[in-house]
């Protein structure tokens, strides 16, 4: 919900970010920033604006996810080929405490933007470069989406039925994994340069920080490498199960939903089978450790799945929870809705839209107690803060009609 006071709240109020990003990687890790107080300034091309206004499903004209992309931001409308548009970044970046940006590597430099140019205006900058495969390398200069960084880094191929085609998991996991993985780049430059204030530094020194969508999607892979290394072990896919652990998958209910059921514990286990009325298998000395469970894992899901099949989804996880065993439901949006703990955790937020109606969105994440972050600002029509920004950075209203007459501005 927003403030009531339309005021930046949070730890990071204070902290000026330009995000020259669009769609998802650059523009997920300032909105993070801009839910916690930061000044975000997003720069977007005349006309169209970000593409991520259009996609998915549209309310008004507008996509329903530009309400949580862009929330808490302020929108430049600039076109950055023109030498114009390419001074007015400058500018902001001058005075920026943090710059994003997410093309691909090469481009920032072509228009005298890259990093030696703008930290030598501001020594203090920092700045969050996301690209598919990284600054440097053989292949930094491939086009490189989300989806293409999760097969290579190692997820699309675990992500399947064993034997049936891999698949997507579903939402831009590389692109938002890149995105946490900037922002924790940006928490750990911000507190190097607080470190090295010095009076040539009265900022401190900024830094670059490369992210590459591959490897952040690489840095979640847990074992995978350690395992090929020592043994010679390729990790397959393994559907809804957890390979090496057992038992934990998805069972299906009788009335056709699934629950997930997390039996993998010693003492888990023995509850778990009780609880199914399965106390042969509880007390069988050959399954009181993981790796005998792992070797009879089909016996287990078996049983396990036998007694699933003959009750509704909420019963198995009412009996579950009785018998204190991790399980859960597998929820879809509806349910996620109309859900009690979500809805009492602040999860569920609602924004009332230009017609007057009322969008719900996700709240805010993470969670902190003395200075939580928040919405004090919906999403920005394209362009809707250009006169007051680039009044900020100095120019007056004729400068700004001439600009706006030669399309640099919007």
């Amino acid at each position: 919900m927003e403030t009531q006071d339309n005021k930046p709240r949070g730890p990071l109020v204070g902290l000026k970010v330009v995000e020259m990003g669009q769609l998802i990687a650059g523009p997920f890790a300032a909105k993070t920033l801009a839910d916690f107080g930061a000044e975000v300034i997003k720069i977007e091309p005349p006309g169209a604006g970000d593409p991520l206004r259009k996609w998915r499903l549209l309310k008004d004209g507008t996509s329903v996810w530009w309400q949580v992309q862009s929330r808490n931001k302020r929108s430049l409308a600039l076109d950055l080929k023109q030498p114009e548009a390419q001074d007015i970044v400058r500018r902001l970046a001058a005075e920026a405490d943090v710059l994003i940006e997410n093309f691909r590597p090469g481009a920032l430099e072509g228009w005298g933007l890259g990093p030696a140019a703008l930290q030598a205006l501001n020594p203090g900058l920092i700045m969050l470069r996301i690209s598919g495969y990284g600054q440097t390398g053989p292949y930094r200069d491939r086009p490189g989406f989300g989806v293409v960084a999760e097969a290579m880094g190692g997820l699309r191929h675990l992500t399947a039925e064993p034997g049936r085609v891999p698949v997507r998991v579903g939402v831009s996991i590389g692109d938002t994994l890149a995105s946490l993985h900037g922002v924790i780049g940006i928490l750990l430059a911000l507190q190097h340069r607080h470190a090295t204030v010095s009076p040539e530094a009265p900022k401190g020194r900024g830094q670059v920080i490369d992210v590459a969508l591959y490897e952040a999607v690489f840095n979640c892979m847990e074992s995978l490498l350690p395992e090929y290394s020592a043994f010679g072990a390729v990790r397959g896919p393994a559907g809804s199960a957890m390979p090496g652990i057992a038992p934990t998958n998805a069972y299906r209910c009788a009335d056709g939903g699934y629950a997930l059921i997390a039996g993998n514990g010693d003492s888990i286990f023995k509850r778990l089978m009780h609880c199914i009325a399965r106390d042969d298998l509880g007390q069988d000395p050959a399954l009181a450790d993981n790796a005998g469970r792992v070797a009879r894992v089909q016996e287990l899901d078996a049983a396990i799945g036998a007694w699933a099949a003959t009750r509704p989804v909420n019963e198995v996880l009412a009996a579950l929870d009785a018998a204190q065993v991790p399980a859960g439901k597998i929820y879809t949006v509806a349910d996620i809705a109309a859900d009690p703990h979500y809805a009492a955790r602040g999860m569920l937020q609602t924004v009332t839209m230009d017609d007057g109606s009322a969008l719900t969105v996700p709240g805010v994440v993470p969670r902190l107690s003395s200075t939580p972050g928040g919405q004090w600002r919906r999403a920005p029509a394209l362009g809707q803060d250009s006169e007051a920004v680039l009044r900020e950075v100095g120019l007056t209203d004729a400068q700004i009609a001439t600009l706006r007459a030669r399309g640099v501005v919007a």
